[in-house]
């Protein structure tokens, strides 16, 4: 996978995308990363990427011209990117996302910076794409959790391929709880079907446990996870003690 970014500040992605799983991926060949800079497809001395918002207004409006410019050049290099603006009225960022996008050959990231872009610019979006409710001093922080969700997803980047597969989202529900040595610490102890090497039990207890995780911090998710008949009838046994509970 090919992904890029455009931005006025390339240099923030070079601590992350240097480091652990992103390095990796790139090591491997699973990616070829490149941030470029916004400022390359300007034309005064000063390399104006901002200006004042018509209307007046508080902040400074990233120009539309050099990202018109720096998206045709860059769709001339190949395979057309798809691309991508990280936006607060964007579609909410989910694992369903992070899958959809793996499966793309070229990635473009438009980050925005100041008090927003042009709208004009959004013309060149294939999908406008949020990671929260709040804001952000830069779409730079937000494309670094995109890029991170989508790469470890490619095939290779991660050691055991079974990871990415096991973990919270994947089906709908939260991951279950993880454990390491010591056995026994402050007078917590790890849960013993852990240590009893039973493989079916264990697997079996940390699927119970996924589906408690969930139904205890985020029951919204139930509404669409994958559910089995054993799943529901467990979920069910559980509504009395919430009944208690509340």
């Amino acid at each position: 996978m090919i992904i890029e970014t455009l931005s006025t500040f390339p240099a923030m992605f070079d601590s992350v995308m240097g480091s652990s799983m992103m390095r990796i991926a790139q090591e491997k060949g699973a990616l070829e990363f490149k941030a470029h800079d916004l400022r390359d497809w300007t034309h005064d001395r000063h390399r104006t990427t901002d200006d004042e918002p018509y209307g007046g207004g508080q902040g400074l409006v990233m120009k539309c011209e050099p990202v018109f410019e720096a998206h045709d050049a860059l769709c001339a290099e190949g395979v057309r990117p798809h691309t991508i603006f990280l936006s607060p009225q964007g579609t909410p960022f989910c694992d369903a996302k992070a899958r959809e996008l793996a499966e793309q050959e070229r990635l473009l990231f438009v980050c925005g910076h100041y008090e927003g872009m042009d709208e004009r610019t959004y013309t060149l979006a294939d999908e406008c794409i949020s990671i929260g409710d709040y804001v952000l001093t830069s779409g730079e922080l937000a494309a670094m959790v995109v890029i991170d969700a989508v790469v470890r997803l490619l095939p290779g980047v991660l050691g055991d391929e079974r990871s990415a597969h096991d973990e919270s989202f994947n089906d709908g529900l939260l991951e279950y709880p993880q454990y390491t040595r010591p056995a026994s610490f402050r007078g917590m102890d790890v849960p013993a079907v852990l240590l009893s090497g039973d493989h079916g039990a264990v697997d079996a207890w940390r699927h119970e446990q996924r589906l408690l995780r969930t139904w205890t911090d985020r029951p919204d998710l139930l509404e669409h996870a994958r559910l089995t008949e054993e799943d529901r009838a467990f979920l069910k046994s559980l509504s009395p003690v919430r009944g208690a509970e509340d």
